[in-house]
């Protein structure tokens, strides 16, 4: 089978290597018929890591991904081979302390696909993945949107997290894939204002359509400036989802005495400053959204309802033989990419 590496940064290189096998009676065999690029993606194909986290080549990569039940072990019930599933990518214990708790994203010994030394990554014809983590999806959704059902759980985790209530009036830092899941999920939620700032005016525009009240471009700072005067007594929540550190004293100045700062993008560096003074006097309150806990099998129900229409944030598809170009394309922010979808079979 083909499986994509990361070989130095920067390089991605397709192999052939044997197609794995059902060892376990709770794991199922599944083809994966598409993989998302997603952010951390990119981090992992520039810079060879993210933070404290570092590659060792050759990599793994992909997590973001949509597949077809090939073969199920003696022990799985709710699987059979031709079921197309949505993937949950991140592989708890389920016996540490904190999957005890209900915590599994934040498990001790958590395996998550295409990440450094855990498990394989989406980016290859086939992989063995527990039952538990293959959530079927309905007939009426494609595999492509099948693949953006992780990053609409971060999205709906967040939005779950802030526990958006009608009238709150929100801001959102990024309008990459997960700021508009943010979007989408937040408006899905409640009857709300939000406010969405970017560097590119094309995913502002994507965000307009989303359902995002208004937008400003972040490289003007009267973008901020715009938001302060639309809210005179403070916005209730902002979503951090830019990685900008920047950002976070932008939403300090913006939120109301009491709001809720709630980061979600992926700084490069591992410290970042910001106004500890600020954040006391308001008693704002900082939380660190660490991917999702639950939220995957709601986001399909969202999305087979109708509640969530997430195919506009699908600009591009790429195939195996445009694995590099997809990623140099992704990296450089090029003709209006927001999600590159990477087909990997012709299952529709």
């Amino acid at each position: 089978m083909k499986v994509a590496y990361f070989t130095k940064p920067r390089t991605i290189e397709v192999v052939e290597e044997p197609q794995p096998k059902v060892e376990k009676s709770t794991d199922v065999l599944v083809r994966i018929d598409r993989f998302g690029i997603c952010g951390s993606d990119v981090h992992y194909f520039v810079d060879g890591g993210i933070g404290r986290q570092r590659l060792t080549y050759p990599a793994s990569l992909g997590h973001e991904c949509s597949g077809t039940i090939v073969e199920i072990g003696s022990g799985v019930a709710n699987l059979r081979p031709g079921d197309r599933v949505a993937i949950d990518p991140a592989l708890s214990c389920h016996q540490c302390d904190q999957c005890r708790v209900g915590r599994v994203n934040t498990c001790r010994h958590i395996q998550f696909m295409g990440s450094p030394g855990q498990a394989p990554g989406a980016a290859a014809e086939y992989r063995v993945l527990p039952a538990a983590n293959c959530l079927p999806v309905p007939a009426s959704m494609s595999l492509d949107v099948a693949a953006l059902i992780e990053p609409l759980s971060i999205g709906l985790y967040a939005a779950r997290m802030a526990e958006v209530y009608p009238a709150a009036r929100i801001a959102i830092f990024g309008a990459g894939p997960i700021g508009l899941s943010v979007l989408l999920c937040a408006k899905a939620a409640a009857p709300c204002t939000v406010y969405v700032t970017d560097l590119l005016d094309e995913r502002l525009a994507l965000a307009r359509k989303c359902g995002a009240d208004w937008t400003g471009n972040a490289r003007d700072s009267s973008a901020i400036h715009g938001i302060a005067e639309n809210e005179p007594w403070g916005l209730d929540f902002v979503f951090e989802c830019s990685g900008d550190p920047a950002t976070i004293n932008h939403a300090q100045q913006l939120l109301t005495p009491g709001g809720v700062l709630l980061l979600i993008g992926i700084p490069p560096q591992v410290e970042v400053p910001f106004d500890i003074h600020l954040m006391r006097t308001k008693e704002l309150v900082f939380r660190s959204v660490r991917r999702q806990k639950g939220c995957v099998a709601p986001a399909i129900r969202l999305v087979a309802e109708g509640h969530i229409r997430p195919e506009g944030l699908i600009t591009h598809r790429f195939g195996w033989s445009d694995l590099q170009r997809a990623f140099e394309t992704a990296a450089a922010y090029r003709d209006g990419l927001v999600k590159g979808i990477v087909r990997l079979s012709d299952a529709e």
